[in-house]
């Protein structure tokens, strides 16, 4: 185990568990030039010891790990920890995105990626969490871009003027809008607004995106809130300071 603090003033903890001896110390260098602190362990077990034990701010997991399978140690960790999750993997097939954020993942990122692609996702499940944390229960309302909701009076506004959304429209906005940062699978959308017996009909889901992206975006064919993850699901997006 490595474990390096650059400075007292640095309070983000990020801790990544992989066993490739390149990429390892290579992302730790990339976050520590960030300006988190950090500690990199090469096994699921010294994971998932020093996720409790260290109190990490974010969780760096490669899938490949040499003890347990890294969606394993995603499932355990969910278990007794809400620290977010942020998968590694070379492992490319949809079917592993799937498992991994269904079992507790907040975001999947396929090797090879670059240093600013992952800064930016850490950076993106930090600030989720912090909002998490700072709110006592489920919040009366959300204010993502331009996008208002008031999730009491059930009302939705775009830049300041009320647009009307069907049932299901306003069933699948407020999910994402609930879980924004976080990749929801089609199945887990499909069974969450529709129900169980529906998980397996993409296509209703798709139907209901197309319809809110024209509702809510700017320009709906180059969404800025409501983003497809191809093969996976969507995710509600923060716009990014400006």
């Amino acid at each position: 185990m490595s474990e390096t603090r650059i400075s007292p003033s640095s309070s983000a903890r990020v801790l990544v568990i992989d066993d490739d001896p390149a990429l390892g110390p290579a992302v730790r260098a990339s976050l520590i030039s960030a300006g988190f602190v950090v500690q990199w362990v090469a096994t699921g077990v010294e994971g998932m010891a020093q996720v409790a034990q260290w109190h990490p701010d974010v969780v760096i997991l490669d899938l490949g790990l040499p003890d347990l399978d890294g969606i394993a140690v995603c499932e355990q960790i969910r278990i007794w920890s809400d620290v977010p999750i942020i998968v590694l993997s070379v492992r490319d097939r949809d079917g592993d995105k799937i498992a991994a954020l269904e079992k507790g993942a907040d975001d999947y990122l396929t090797k090879p990626f670059s240093p600013g692609e992952l800064l930016a996702r850490i950076r993106v499940a930090l600030r989720h969490a912090a909002q998490r944390a700072g709110s006592q229960g489920p919040a009366a309302q959300a204010q993502i871009g331009d996008l208002s909701i008031d999730f009491e009076r059930r009302m939705v506004e775009v830049r300041g003027a009320a647009i009307h959304l069907s049932p299901t429209e306003y069933a699948l906005l407020t999910y994402l809008a609930r879980n924004v940062g976080k990749v929801s699978t089609h199945q887990t959308l499909l069974g969450a607004v529709w129900g169980p017996q529906y998980v397996d009909e993409v296509a209703y889901l798709r139907v209901a995106v197309a319809n809110l992206r024209r509702k809510i975006e700017r320009t709906p064919g180059r969404p800025e809130l409501l983003l497809t993850e191809p093969g996976i699901g969507y995710r509600m997006q923060r716009p990014e300071p400006t």
